[in-house]
């Protein structure tokens, strides 16, 4: 028999005033899989992320969490799902080893002195377990959040851009303990800013302006996008690939271009209307045009884009 999704919601529906910030949204995610909820600011991620955890009420739609109806079960929802939030959230002027006794006291965790030590080997904060959490840079922080939202032995894990300022090293350890987490059957929702992070999730969600646009792998993401890429490069250096930078801006056909060193990547849904442009910078000597694989990058700048031209 098939487990349950662990998240299952259809039609989520949230509104201030006039304003819909989750437009219908559907989201399954399965038991023991990281899935990257991506989206540029204002998306309606952190919105979904707050329905789920049973912060907020929907105002249409339907669903369920670890098992729990959304709008009937919010108590249930909170009491067994792990929040980690944009901002950090403990307390500044109490130490590591306090905050996490105090989220142990507040989730009434059975031995929870042996939990508080548990949590604080596990991440490898004994040594600071008496500094101050005020004191701690981003990645310390970083471990603490996720120590306090371990605490009570939560099976789904709901992360809005835990990472967010802090320095690469310390990026790689936490999804280092996150892929861990999922290895024990602990599902996640991570929102993310980072592509490289996007890429070491089983699965994806992008949405903008509150609606699911692209889901699945990072492989059928791309290919389901429909997006062409080519890479420009010019012998002539930046100069002559600014110029071509400008002739290429607003031609027919073009979604997305960016520069990456001495090169730039093009990239298009409708390679007839482009391809005479491409054409054009083929004769010359001086540049080479290639065609390449698109990137998550690509995906999103050019969903992106799409979403913002719909909306205009």
């Amino acid at each position: 028999m098939t487990a349950a999704p662990v998240i299952d919601v259809r039609g989520l529906t949230k509104r201030y005033g006039e304003r819909t910030v989750v437009d219908h949204l559907d989201l399954v995610v399965e038991r023991g899989r990281i899935v990257g909820f991506l989206g540029p600011n204002g998306s309606g991620k952190t919105t979904t992320i707050r329905m789920l955890c049973g912060l907020l009420t929907p105002d249409g739609g339907e669903g369920s969490c670890l098992g729990h109806d959304l709008r009937r079960d919010a108590a249930a929802i909170k009491r067994e799902v792990g929040y980690m939030t944009q901002r950090f959230s403990l307390y500044d002027d109490l130490s590591i080893e306090e905050n996490l006794d105090f989220v142990a006291r507040v989730y009434g965790v059975p031995e929870r002195r042996r939990a508080v030590d548990d949590s604080l080997d596990r991440l490898a904060l004994g040594g600071r377990r008496r500094q101050l959490a005020g004191t701690l840079s981003g990645g310390w922080k970083q471990r603490l959040a996720l120590a306090s939202c371990m605490l009570h032995s939560p099976q789904l894990l709901l992360l809005d851009e835990p990472t967010a300022g802090v320095d690469p090293r310390a990026r790689r350890d936490f999804w280092d303990e996150i892929h861990a987490l999922a290895a024990q059957g602990i599902t996640v929702l991570v929102s993310t800013h980072y592509m490289d992070e996007a890429e070491r999730c089983h699965r994806l969600a992008y949405i903008a302006s509150g609606r699911l646009l692209a889901s699945g792998s990072t492989e059928e993401v791309i290919a389901g996008s429909g997006l062409s890429t080519w890479v420009v490069s010019a012998a002539g250096g930046e100069a002559e690939l600014a110029q071509v930078s400008g002739l290429l801006r607003g031609a027919p056909g073009v979604t997305t271009l960016v520069t990456l060193g001495v090169t730039l990547r093009v990239s298009g849904v409708d390679r007839a209307a482009i391809a005479p442009t491409l054409a054009r910078l083929r004769e010359s000597p001086t540049l080479t045009v290639a065609p390449t694989q698109p990137s998550l990058e690509d995906v999103f700048v050019s969903l992106i884009r799409g979403s913002s031209d719909r909306e205009h």
